[in-house]
């Protein structure tokens, strides 16, 4: 009986042996596995998609990145072409990391599966309604489409409804920008301005038929920006001395052009986006692609570029950095009421119909 007693005690040491070295074996996997996740490599080439790169904006990111130890490679394309490419590239993507799009262009490649979800260290210092509620893309920066004019060419301009006035009016016959490059996000933004003043659930796609003939209008009477011409340099020449303005691009293009506008604050408001930020489903540095992003949206980088190029920041800690001169530029700025998710529904439906119809 001692025996038996002994011997049992012995087989339960040594179950106890055993699950103790189980855990530890396990917990030891677990440990390695943070650690894996935890440690990356910034050597790796991370390649990052956008439409906000020009005025030197994507070289100082690329050199700010580089001094963080990131190795980043920017590839740029108008908003809606960077848009479909994405889409194209669903299969095997090939950027990492996308940046620059507003939410309309995000939320069509959220629907598309094209992002996945990630909550960057920052996104509680973010203005509150501008990142996605479910974690897909997160804001950057605000921009403000102002519609402006160069005061040496024509006179004082009231223009209390903005673009819903401009067409209507012959004074203004030839004189205003009506940009026909469909495929950029300002375009694209301009035209959900328009016709979202006409939206009817019983009209073509939305819209009543007089919002079809306003915006025909607007276009026939217009000036189309030639290739190879800069909105800025039609504006600043008198070429076409009406036109929107991108209110973060705006301090380089007067010290480019060396004019400043005049301003237009039309009684329906002006049209503001937020450039935001998301990770490409299918990278394969995911974990890479996060600390980018946690880098590149902190309070410190963007206000950094806050000051470099006058941007207002989505991130509220930013702020303080930003310039005296883009504060008088947003002091009068009122934002106009647009219904994205409709704009969203349809903006590609309406630009297949311009494009076929009316260009």
């Amino acid at each position: 009986m001692k025996n038996f007693k002994k011997f049992l005690s012995l087989i339960l040491v040594a179950l106890l042996l055993l699950i103790t070295a189980c855990s530890n074996e396990e917990s030891s996997k677990d440990d390695s596995g943070d650690a894996e996740k935890e440690t990356v490599n910034r050597d790796e080439k991370l390649i990052v998609y956008t439409n906000a790169n020009s005025d030197g904006r994507g070289e100082w990111l690329v050199e700010k990145a580089k001094e963080e130890g990131f190795n980043i490679e920017i590839v740029g394309a108008g908003g809606g072409d960077l848009t479909n490419r994405l889409i194209s590239e669903k299969a095997n993507p090939v950027a990492d990391v996308v940046y620059g799009l507003n939410h309309m262009f995000f939320e069509q490649l959220q629907a598309e599966d094209v992002l996945i979800p990630y909550e960057p260290k920052w996104a509680g210092e973010v203005e509150e309604g501008i990142n996605d509620p479910d974690n897909y893309y997160h804001g950057l920066v605000k921009v403000a489409l102002i519609m402006a004019y160069n005061a040496d060419v024509v006179d004082s301009v009231d223009l209390a409804k903005g673009y819903l006035e401009i067409a209507d009016n012959a004074d203004f016959k030839g004189v205003y920008q009506a940009r026909d490059d469909l495929g950029a996000a300002t375009s694209k933004v301009i035209v959900a301005s328009i016709l979202s003043n006409f939206a009817d659930p019983n009209g073509e796609l939305g819209i009543s038929d007089e919002g079809w003939k306003y915006i025909e209008k607007f276009y026939e009477n217009g000036v189309q920006i030639p290739e190879g011409e800069d909105y800025y340099s039609m504006l600043s020449s008198g070429k076409a001395p009406i036109g929107t303005i991108i209110s973060g691009e705006l301090a380089a293009k007067i010290e480019q052009y060396g004019v400043e506008p005049s301003f237009i604050h039309p009684e329906q408001g002006t049209p503001q986006v937020v450039e935001s930020v998301a990770i490409v489903k299918g990278t394969k540095k995911e974990a890479l692609a996060q600390e980018f992003i946690d880098w590149m949206g902190s309070a410190d980088v963007q206000g950094e570029f806050a000051a470099q190029f006058n941007a207002m920041p989505a991130n509220v800690e930013a702020r303080d950095n930003v310039t005296d001169f883009l504060k008088e530029v947003f002091a009068d700025v009122k934002q106009q009421d647009i219904d994205w998710e409709f704009v969203t529904e349809n903006i590609d439906a309406w630009v297949e119909k311009l494009e076929l119809e009316i260009f």
